[in-house]
């Protein structure tokens, strides 16, 4: 197949009927189901590379994605007829056509993910898979105040799986905050990239330093030591949403549609 076009996608997904984004040998992920769609509009075999490789049960609302087709098909094709093949917890939102240099995960200068934590003594039923919970009481201040160690760059080895293929455990977590909402804590982080489970590693430490576990020093003690096992445990994908790719302004990609039920 003569290569055309390189179109990037933006998409939408319910992460919790999925076993992450990456292809598997059963078909289960993201990436088989939307690589099918695309397929079957193309009319030849498609595949796929993503900005960032979400786990299973982890959601995205602006996740972005690029493949290469000989088969021309008008823009907007690209977005509803795709959908239409699609189960309806995953929906592009965008289409735009990029040049061949564009690569959805290398080209992007920045990811941003939130955690949302509902914080109640009883587990939810209608945020069942949409936020994770914790049933005990937890200090906004002190989690800030360990957040704000966690900021700028570091080895964060103490954060990484032991699965994940990362070159490097030194990242830049350029923004990291720690909110409330009434019942619902709200973490965001944007880096220039993320190790495999650094998000809800950090988390979950954050949640032992709200609970009084430990004092808000103790994020900079896992820092400065990088022994994951003496983090927390790994915390929950539910509440975990992708909620941003930055890219260089040249490549003028489409924005997305801030989704008010999850990020008001």
């Amino acid at each position: 197949m003569a290569v055309a076009v390189r179109i990037a996608l933006g998409l939408e997904y319910d992460g919790s009927r999925f076993c992450g984004w990456q292809t598997q040998p059963g078909g289960c992920s993201v990436q088989d189901r939307l690589e099918q769609a695309l397929s079957a509009m193309a009319g030849h075999p498609v595949r796929s590379a993503s900005a960032g490789r979400t786990d299973a049960g982890v959601h995205a609302l602006a996740q972005v994605v690029h493949f290469d087709t000989g088969a021309y098909r008008p823009v907007p094709a690209w977005v509803r007829g795709v959908n239409t093949l699609l189960p309806p917890t995953i929906a592009v939102q965008w289409a735009h056509p990029v040049p061949d240099e564009f690569h959805a995960r290398f080209s992007a200068r920045e990811r941003c993910y939130r955690y949302l934590l509902l914080n109640q003594p009883v587990r939810p039923a209608i945020l069942e898979g949409k936020a994770g919970w914790h049933h005990a009481p937890l200090d906004l201040g002190a989690m800030q105040a360990a957040a704000a160690l966690a900021a700028g760059v570091h080895d964060f080895s103490a954060f990484r799986a032991a699965q994940c293929q990362a070159k490097s455990p030194v990242k830049d977590l350029r923004r990291i905050t720690v909110s409330q909402r009434g019942n619902v804590f709200v973490f965001e982080l944007c880096a220039d990239a993320f190790l495999h489970h650094m998000v809800r590693n950090i988390v979950g430490s954050l949640v032992y330093v709200g609970k009084g576990k430990y004092p808000p020093s103790w994020m900079g003690v896992l820092l400065e030591g990088g022994d994951r096992g003496m983090a927390a445990p790994t915390f929950a994908p539910d509440g975990l949403y992708l909620t941003g790719i930055g890219y260089d302004p040249h490549w003028g990609l489409p924005e997305f549609t801030p989704r008010q039920l999850i990020l008001a």
